[in-house]
């Protein structure tokens, strides 16, 4: 039996907000409630109706452990309608969406809200250990003279250093490396330049700038704050993004040698996206008119120092199985977590070695066409907020091949961690 297509019938997604070194004015539970919210009111169903509700999150609050009943409970689900949480990384969203495509295919679902949500902003920051075991011993201290003598030996480093949560959430725990230093391998390994990085860089930006202007991001729905103030936009897309700007940056990951610089990375950034899933019946049940379908996913795994060929990694599978060629498919969502990371995945396609030793190919995969990658822009002028992005790029994609009338597309995501994800969607006629 061959795969089943999940229709897509719906999506939303809150505007992007970028992280400024404080906590944003929502809470990943809020983001993800008022973009369900401006989802659900539009169905001819209840939110009742639904069968489930996955939501994907990297770094859930310590008060939104399982964020996704939350959210259900919030949205007024209904007790009755059970609702979960996964982590996946940067493919937290796709592997919401994933995980409901099986619940619908075994027959256990027919209409499921799937999606993800991450507020980076609000990542906490940690004690370090020595702090940690320092709290512990005045705790154990019984007497008023223990308490003294532990609180005597107090030193002001540990206390006024606190771990930054989000960095260590950044940081793969097998290989020791910051997500942006496994950027700089593979701009090393593929010989990418700090000039070809931040021409990317700016393409993504003025792309995503047009493709506002032309309303090509209409799943947009406002976010409102506690204050009163709407934010309708992704704050993060720069207008006047230019390759002299971007030149004054400094290397973050690798200060001396590096070419990764803020410029060209993904912004840190809250946000919330969602789609609606359904299987034929429930489309025929409910008279729905879905945006398109997903026909084919795929997971992979590779060096976690090289985690950001996962797209690669990922889509090639999918390439074959369907015996599509790199430009057979419309257009590309690659998330773009680092500019060096959607250029090396390109470069490896181009690779005769690459392709031959990673992926058993017998030689090159071909060159990916520009105006087919990213076409609105990407995470480097939208954001990524990690467990939004992977939802993000499946619903847009879709939007994008409806805007272009185009028909066939994949989204790929690179994960922290050594994985990689793929989707292949298509519109419908």
């Amino acid at each position: 039996m061959g795969f089943q297509p999940v229709y897509v019938v719906d999506g939303a997604r809150t505007p992007f907000l970028k992280g400024r070194n404080a906590p944003g004015p929502f809470s990943a539970s809020d983001l993800a409630v008022q973009a369900g919210r401006a989802l659900l009111i539009r169905q001819p169903f209840a939110a009742s109706d639904l069968d489930e509700v996955i939501l994907g999150c990297a770094s859930p609050s310590p008060d939104e452990i399982n964020i996704g009943r939350v959210v259900a409970l919030r949205l007024g689900c209904g007790h009755q309608v059970p609702a979960w949480t996964v982590m996946r990384n940067c493919a937290s969203g796709m592997q919401a969406i994933d995980s409901a495509m099986a619940n619908i295919h075994n027959g256990r679902a027919q209409l499921v809200l799937a999606g993800g949500v991450d507020a980076l902003s609000h990542a906490p920051l940690l004690y370090s250990e020595v702090m940690v075991r320092w709290f512990a011993r005045m705790m154990q201290a019984k007497t008023i003279g223990q308490k003294i003598a532990t609180f005597a030996r107090l030193r002001p480093s540990p206390l006024l250093s606190p771990v930054i949560g989000l960095l260590k959430g950044l940081t793969d725990p097998v290989i020791g490396l910051l997500m942006g230093q496994t950027a700089e391998n593979l701009a090393w390994r593929f010989g990418i330049s700090r000039q070809q990085m931040d021409r990317y860089s700016v393409r993504s930006h003025q792309r995503a700038v047009a493709a506002r202007a032309a309303g090509h991001l209409d799943e947009i729905v406002p976010l409102v704050d506690g204050t009163g103030q709407v934010h309708d936009r992704d704050d993060g897309v720069r207008s006047d993004s230019g390759m002299d700007g971007l030149a004054r940056l400094k290397p973050f990951f690798d200060r001396k040698y590096g070419r990764v610089t803020p410029g060209n990375s993904s912004q840190i950034t809250d946000g919330a996206a969602w789609l609606l899933l359904a299987s034929e019946a429930a489309v025929e049940k409910w008279h729905l008119q879905p945006l398109g379908r997903i026909t084919d996913s795929q997971w992979a795994g590779l060096d976690p120092a090289a985690m950001g060929l996962g797209p690669v990694h990922a889509a090639t599978p999918i390439l074959q199985r369907q015996q599509f060629a790199l430009n057979d498919i419309d257009l590309w969502e690659i998330n773009e977590a680092f500019a060096a990371q959607v250029l090396a995945c390109v470069a490896a396609w181009e690779s005769d070695a690459y392709c031959r030793d990673a992926l058993g190919l017998p030689g090159a995969l071909g060159s990916l066409a520009p105006d087919r990658l990213n076409v609105d822009g990407g995470a480097i002028a939208l954001g990524h907020p990690v467990g939004a992005s992977g939802a993000r790029i499946v619903l847009h994609l879709l939007h994008a091949l409806r805007a272009a009338r185009a028909r066939r597309g994949i989204a790929a995501i690179c994960i922290g961690g050594g994985q990689g994800g793929a989707m292949l969607v298509e519109t419908i006629a």
